[in-house]
């Protein structure tokens, strides 16, 4: 069977496809993905064939409309949901044409995407071919964020048409069941597993000393977004209980934000570091709250302090906070000192490890991508 993966959207959408995508290959179908040419380095050096369907990249999709005019920054967590539907959707329309033309030419059996690569739908619709949708990380979508993707993308629906995105013949979710939201759709349940790049390793990279370790991340992200770069760390680093050397601070962020923090702060081990091979070492991390983020450290039990560097990125976690196993706070730009608290309080109470530890037998528990792709074969 052909496989086409619709992907793309910054880094972590394509993290989170690589493992089912995978599974298809090494199960002896042919699998292309389509994406925006800003993801085809990341997409190719994972081992999958990719396709580049459109120039735009994720941030003037997000940041501008679709004449190139910046939008205004959205206030309050719904004008940002509304804010993320609706820059998908603009990213999936430029895409639109390139992804129709390579699925028309190399005729998939089934057409694969996350929640908001909504090309996929379309496309699948022209083929007439099942649709496959799979979640990046745990459930979010709210009715704002699907109801703003779908205006946007009224004039592409019309031009098939459509008044609504085509539903899916089979829906994959990540999400353990028992953080999954009440009202989220029935869905096939799939493994988290990692799909993040290597790098060589090193010992400290997998293995630690006496001390707790404290992991500290803004995720792919910083490289374009300022508010997660050196003014997300140096708050944290700054502080009394993490730089008077009782806990050792492992910083995950890629170049030249890891050099400028290695000049700042030369005991710090800063850089690109697989967070899927840190994650088993860790006591705790810190991070922005990127969804691909929190399941590799929940799949790994680690207890989390998430700065949500948007408050949309605090609504999936809620049932997570609630559960026991992370604890999120209001924004990342909360007073040092309360973070240092949270930190020590999340250090010395074993109750986070203990239910993090319990969503990651859980995660462990749920059909590998192997077995979805067996439920895909039995669509066509």
């Amino acid at each position: 069977m052909r496989f086409l993966f619709v992907a793309g959207g910054g880094a972590a959408p394509v993290h989170a496809s690589v493992p089912l995508a995978s599974a298809a290959r090494t199960a002896g179908h042919e699998v292309i993905v389509a994406a925006p040419e800003e993801n085809l380095d990341l997409i190719t050096g994972l081992g999958l064939p990719a396709r580049g369907v459109t120039a735009l990249g994720m941030a003037d999709a997000m940041l501008k409309d679709r004449e190139g005019n910046w939008l205004p920054m959205p206030t309050g967590e719904a004008d940002e949901m509304d804010f993320g539907g609706r820059g998908f959707a603009r990213l999936s329309a430029a895409g639109l044409a390139g992804t129709l033309e390579l699925a028309e030419a190399w005729r998939p059996d089934v057409v694969i995407g996350g929640e908001y690569n909504l090309a996929g739908p379309l496309v699948a619709h022209k083929l007439g071919v099942p649709l496959v949708r799979h979640t990046w990380a745990i459930y979010d979508r709210t009715e704002v964020d699907w109801q703003g993707a779908t205006d946007e993308l009224r004039p592409e629906l019309a031009q098939f048409g459509l008044d609504a995105i085509p539903d899916a013949a089979l829906f994959v979710d990540i999400t353990p069941p028992s953080v999954r939201p009440d009202h989220a759709e029935p869905a096939q349940a799939m493994r988290w597993t990692a799909g993040n790049p290597q790098t060589p390793l090193e010992p400290w990279m997998y293995t630690k000393g006496d001390r707790p370790r404290v992991l500290i991340t803004s995720g792919s992200r910083s490289a374009f977004i300022p508010a997660l770069g050196m003014d997300f760390f140096r708050p944290l680093l700054d502080n009394p209980l993490l730089n008077a050397g009782d806990i050792e601070v492992v910083v995950a962020t890629g170049e030249p934000l890891a050099g400028q923090i290695r000049e700042a702060y030369p005991e710090i081990k800063a850089g690109f570091v697989p967070l899927d091979v840190i994650a088993p070492t860790l006591d705790l991390a810190v991070h922005h709250g990127g969804g691909v983020t929190v399941m590799t450290l929940l799949s790994a039990g680690v207890p989390q302090l998430v700065l949500p560097e948007i408050l949309a990125s605090a609504i999936p976690l809620r049932r997570v906070d609630e559960y026991g196993a992370t604890h999120t706070l209001a924004s990342h730009q909360e007073p040092p000192e309360e973070v240092a608290a949270d930190i020590s309080k999340m250090l010395s109470d074993t109750s986070y490890r203990r239910r993090a530890r319990d969503l990651a037998d859980e995660i462990a528990g749920l059909p590998a991508p192997a077995e979805v792709v067996k439920a895909i074969e039995a669509l066509v």
